[in-house]
């Protein structure tokens, strides 16, 4: 495996850092907001549901690619 293929893959899997900081942030946000509107719990969750599985995508898309380049160099 050539140097450029392990760093093309080590840039694409990096993608899951900013996804893990997106739900950390948007988690403490909702709880934020729970605390402070307890009978909004169930709009809140949906929403936050809703973001943490779209930012988990793109972490999961990411890895996908990093697999792609170093299987398929």
């Amino acid at each position: 495996m050539s140097t450029l293929v392990a760093i093309g893959a080590a840039l694409a899997v990096l993608t899951g850092i900013g996804a893990g900081i997106g739900i950390g942030i948007a988690t403490s946000k909702a709880v934020e907001a729970i605390a402070r509107q307890p009978e909004a719990e169930g709009k809140i969750s949906k929403a936050l549901l809703l973001g943490c599985a779209l930012a988990e995508a793109t972490a999961i898309y990411g890895f996908v690619i990093g697999l792609l380049i170093i299987f398929m160099k």
